[in-house]
């Protein structure tokens, strides 16, 4: 599967601890990261500058559902069961 265009409910949902160029400490969960665009599309897709958890985050149809608000759900969902306490 690939992901749905214009949809990065990831690049939103989830936390990020490593830097990110424009976020060097990472980002909270909720909170947008800055390399997404307006039209939520990643403009370090593809680039070395990525951080590894995005790389390696592989969609499904699991986790990315029918539409945005379905893959924030559930990545938020996996995002707050997994944080530490």
């Amino acid at each position: 599967m690939e992901c749905r265009a214009g949809c990065g409910a990831c690049c939103i949902a989830i936390s990020i601890s490593s830097p990110i160029p424009g976020m060097p400490n990472g980002k909270p969960a909720g909170a947008r990261c800055v390399q997404l665009t307006t039209a939520n599309r990643c403009m370090l897709f593809g680039s070395a500058e990525r951080p590894p958890v995005c790389s390696k985050l592989k969609p499904s149809r699991e986790m990315c559902g029918n539409t945005f608000d379905e893959a924030y759900t559930y990545l938020a969902l996996l995002e707050n069961e997994t944080k530490p306490d």
